[in-house]
Parts: C-alpha cells; structure tokens; sequence
C-alpha cells in the first residue's frame, strides 16, 4: 500500500469522524426522540386496550353473560388492568352540577364534564347554547400501573363523593382500600371560572415508581352556534398561552397541527363568541395541538385536540390544580381574572377577543370598548349607541377632518392655474417643468397637497378598530336594530338557496341590506368630495368608484353592526361636506391664497440647493437633447 492510498484513508476515517460527530443528535433530540417513541407505544397499547374493552362491554350490554363467559371476561379485564379491572365495569351515571351561570352534566364514566349549557345565552336558532356533549368531547387522563400497564381514565367508572361543600363536586376512583384519585371540582356564584384539582392518595403502590406527571388528553368538536357560518370560522381557532410569555394561535383558515416543547399557561378551543378554556398556572408540557375544519354541512364548525403532560405527585403530598373556563369571550370578563395579579402571573385570557394588534389593539381597549360600555349603561338599543359612537369618534377627528376638507378646498380652487401649467407644458417631455412649476404654485399659494392624505391616514386606527370591534364583540350578538335581528352577523333582506358560482362565494347566497346601503353612501361621498377636482387621470377617478362597489363584495357577509356603522359615517361625511362648503367663504380663501403667492416666497438653503440641481438637470436635459438634433 502506497504512501498516498494511506493518506487517503486517513482522510476518509477523519471525515467520517468528523461527520458523525457533527450530526450526532444533542441530549435534548434524543430525549424528544424517546419522547415520541414512549408516546407512539402508549397509543398503540391504549388502542388495542379500547377495542379489547369496547369488544367486552358490547359483549357483556348485548346479552346476559353465562358464569363461564363473565369468568373469562374477569380474567381478561384482568389481564389488560390489573388492579383496576374491577373499575371497568359499571353504568355511566350523570349528575347535574350548576352555578347562576351555567349548567355542567358529571358524567361517573371518565369523572368528567360531559356537557356544558351557558344559561345567559342561546344559538342562532334559539336553542339552548351548548358548548360540547358527551359525544361529542373527551377528556382522559393516562397512568402507567406498577405492572407497567396503561390505563385511561376514561375508561374508568368513578363514584360520587358527597361534599360539604354544595359548591363542590367529587368523583373518587377507588382502587383499593385506602388508594384512591380524586378529581375535585369547585364552583363559585356567578363566575364562569371553575378549579379542577387532582387528588391522589396512596398511589405509590399503585402507579410506576417513575410517575411525576400525568398524560392529559382533551377533545372537542365546537358546535356551529352562529348564523353565519362564514365569518364565525374565521374566528373560530385554538389559542395558546406560553408560560410567561405570548398568546398564539393554529391557522383558523385551515387544518393546523403543532409540537410545543415549551410550557404553556393554558389552552383554549374557541368558535366567534364562546370559549372552553384549560388552565394549568404550573404549565402543560410536551404539548401537542390540533385543530381541524368540519365540512359545510357539518353541525359543528371545528374538531379540536389538545395532548399534554402536567406534574402529578401520586403519594397525595400535593395536588394537582387546574382551572376550567366556560363561557362568552366577552372582554370584561375575560380581563377581570387579571385583576390585582402581577404581570408575570397574569392570564390574559382576554387575548381571546381579537381586536387587532399594537395600536389598534390599544385604540379597541381604551377608546371603542370603553365608549360603547359607557353609552351602554343608559341606552339599551345597540343600533342608537352605534350612532353616537360614530357621532363621538367623528367630533374627535373633527380637526383631522377640517384640515383634509381645507387643503382639498385650496386645490379645487386652483384648478384653473393647474390646468394653466398643464396646457404650458404638455406632454411627457416636459414633466420636470410641469411639476417643478405646480409645487412652486403650491409653495406660492400655501397649499400643501400632502394636508388632505395626513389627517386621513391619522384616522386609520380609529376605523380599523372598529372593523375589529364589530364582529369579534358579544355585546352585539342578538342585538336586533330597525330590520336587522342580530348586527354580529349579516342582515339578508334578499337569499336564495341555489348555489350561483362566483356571486355565492363572493356575495354568498343573500344580499344585507345595511351593507347595500353603505355601498350607495359611499358612492355619493366619493362623488361629492371629488366634484370640481382635477379630471386630468380619469382611471384614478374611476378606481375611487370602484372601491365602494368592492365593499360590497366584501363586507356583505361582515357584521351587520360593522355595515351600519361606516353606512351612518359615510352620511355624516357627506354633511360635513356641505355644511363646510355652505359657512366655509370659498372667495376669503382664494383671496389669501393670492394674496400668498404675491409674497416673496423665503426659501431655506436647503430648498435653494434643491432648485439649483434641477435647474442644473434642466440644462443638461437641453444640452443633451441639441447634440441629438
């Protein structure tokens, strides 16, 4: 062997070193890897243990059991449980469990919530507002026994334990004589916030010695409670908290799956209005989430899941605290469980109610919210306090309004000089000078064109917070106003049932009547405000009447109140107009403007070297144009 082939495999035998110590996966991959193998193991083994079960009681509800066949089924209930065979078997008892606010049905299959009824509240149709059913939801808690057995809690009859307390209710899992798991839950009047504590007594026995945590596994498929379908999907979405951190989100517009290593405060299934929402303030880890959309035709808009791990100390030294909220994603409420709580501990489940971000989320909380509380608290139509809400907001941009009414005034009354430039210096040749000559008649006459777009662009956060307000808002829903009967959704003065390809998925199958009007007013202030005005760029003008039918389009499946909302703005924008026009003298400003332009105009050294480098590039544009001729 050569002296080169040697040095080759000594580099080979180095590369391969340094690869394999390059990708060698970190402490942290491998544990994750193990994670996801103990995981997939334990749902194989819980799969096969649910169609064993399922195959035992079938057998056992079918027909009465000979003492031969109920033998062999002990000993396999047995086999697959150990200790916990005997809590396999039994009859699904439901108890009614209820504070002011809302009604839960205990089911002692599981010790779980099996329904949720919000007492306040009814669907679209009318009928009582139920958050889930028991077939539609399932909550399990999974332990490994000491014989290295996974049992599910859900498969799991518990007893009920009378309390004391008649705001307390127990459901006891007694697995032997003094070895038991309590699940405690507590209400409180008139509060939707409700304590989940899990209790274990003498478990070390009982469960694996590694124990230290416990598998939680919670789905619900969310009923479709709105009228319109549409929009109460795209508000529909599962939340998340990081402990100590953000408030996420899954895709709402699509199925959406995601691995969280990192602890989360809580996890919420939501649809427009309504949220169930599980809190661990200790922190859900080894988080797994997962939202899926339900067809059209479905009675439920999204199927939601959520599997995680929380700490669990079996001896009954400590135990585990969570807390469930059921009911209205209702910004108050939702913000009082902050109150007095540092900010390093705080919830904010108000975050539930999207009402845009940054800006617009502060312009929501501490200008709309607030005016519409407090207009609340004396008027009981929400129609009557939309209109003084826009009254207010157009009074507070009052001067933003005046000074884009004055500078779009200036401009209409020089027109005619424009045009005078125009005709002076036409074509594309000469659109230096054209510009050059139309700010200088600008400067002169103390019109700054920008004044009109400034103020315009400074109301922006006000009218995009209330297009965020209208529809994510409870306080509208089922607030009827003139023909609309709930302004949270759409007001359909004409529908039809046949599907109409491009106009059903644009339009969907109705028209709303306070939208159609909207498009009409805002046709007739674009129209007014632009009378007189510079004709020059026709396809601009007919893009602003666009926009207004675009609108249409748009907001027609919008809520109502949001409709009725830029529909009463769009009026007081066109009395505005000619209230300014009718005690504005037009003939006082065209006088200063002449009197501006007749004053020598003081320019800045900045502004003088400015006009000296188009001056400049004037001449050498002339230059340049004679050596081509």
């Amino acid at each position: 062997m050569d002296r080169q082939t040697v040095i080759g495999f000594i580099l080979i035998f180095l590369i391969l070193m340094g690869s394999y110590f390059f990708n060698k996966p970190t402490a942290a991959q491998l544990e994750e890897a193990r994670r996801q193998d103990s995981i997939a193991m334990i749902q194989a083994e819980l799969a096969r243990q649910e169609a064993l079960v399922r195959e035992a009681m079938e057998q056992q509800n079918l027909h009465q059991l000979d003492a031969q066949q109920q033998e062999n089924l002990d000993i396999q209930l047995n086999k697959q449980f150990g200790a916990y065979a005997a809590l396999v078997k039994g009859e699904n008892q439901h108890y009614t469990f209820e504070n002011d606010l809302m009604e839960l049905t205990m089911a002692s299959k599981g010790g779980r919530i099996a329904s949720v009824r919000l007492k306040d509240y009814v669907t679209g149709d009318s009928l009582p507002l139920i958050l889930f059913d028991e077939e539609t939801s399932e909550f399990a808690m999974t332990l490994i026994t000491h014989e290295s057995r996974v049992v599910r809690t859900s498969d799991l009859f518990f007893e009920k334990v009378e309390s004391a307390n008649p705001m307390e209710f127990i459901f006891r899992l007694n697995v032997a004589d003094n070895n038991y798991l309590d699940f405690v839950y507590t209400l409180q009047p008139d509060n939707y916030m409700m304590n989940f504590d899990v209790r274990g007594q003498g478990l070390e026995n009982m469960l694996s010695m590694g124990t230290n945590s416990i598998d939680i596994d919670w789905n619900v498929k969310m009923r479709a409670q709105e009228r319109g379908r549409k929009f109460a999907n795209r508000y529909a979405m599962l939340q998340y908290k990081y402990e100590g951190d953000d408030v996420e989100k899954l895709s709402e517009a699509k199925d959406s799956h995601k691995d969280i290593s990192s602890r989360l405060s809580w996890v919420a299934f939501k649809d427009q209005f309504f949220a169930a929402v599980f809190i661990n303030k200790d922190g859900f880890s080894s988080n797994e989430l997962s939202s899926q959309m339900e067809s059209e035709q479905s009675p439920y808009i999204k199927s939601y899941m959520m599997r995680s791990q929380a700490a669990f100390n079996m001896r009954g030294d400590r135990e585990a605290n969570f807390q469930f909220y059921f009911g209205p994603s209702k910004y108050d409420i939702l913000k009082s469980y902050d109150k007095g709580v540092d900010k390093e501990a705080r919830l904010e489940l108000d975050r539930l109610v999207p009402l845009g971000g940054n800006i617009i989320r502060w312009v929501s909380t501490w200008l709309v919210l607030p005016m519409f509380k407090f207009f609340g608290k004396f008027i009981g139509n929400a129609g009557i306090i939309i209109m003084l809400m826009t009254l207010c907001i157009k009074i507070l941009i009052f001067p933003l309004t005046y000074k884009s009414l004055m500078s779009s005034t200036k401009t209409r009354l020089l027109k005619p000089q424009i045009d005078a430039i125009n005709a002076k210096y036409p074509g594309d040749s000469k659109a230096a000078e054209r510009s050059q000559a139309t700010m200088d008649l600008y400067k002169k006459a103390g019109v700054n064109p920008m004044g009109g777009c400034v103020p315009m662009l400074l109301q922006f956060p006000v009218l995009i917070a209330m297009f965020w307000f209208f529809p994510a808002s409870i306080e509208l829903r089922q607030e009827s106003f003139l023909w609309a009967q709930d302004l949270s959704t759409y007001d359909a003065i004409i529908s039809w049932k046949a599907h109409i390809p491009l106009i059903s998925g644009l339009l969907g199958n109705h028209i709303s009547l306070f939208c159609l009007l909207m498009t009409v007013t805002n046709i007739l202030s674009t129209k007014i405000s632009s009378a007189g005005t510079d004709n020059s760029m026709p396809g601009m003008k007919m893009m602003m009447y666009m926009m207004p039918v675009m609108f249409l389009f748009i907001f027609n499946q919008y809520a109502a109140g949001l409709s009725f909302y830029y529909f009463f703005s769009s009026l007081l924008t066109i009395a505005q107009t000619y209230l300014f026009r009718l005690f504005i003298n037009e003939d006082k400003i065209k006088a200063q403007m002449v009197i501006n332009q007749n004053k020598p105009v003081k320019k800045s050294a900045f502004q003088q070297r400015l006009e000296e480098a188009q001056k400049y590039q004037r001449e050498q544009a002339k230059l340049q144009a004679k050596k081509r001729k």
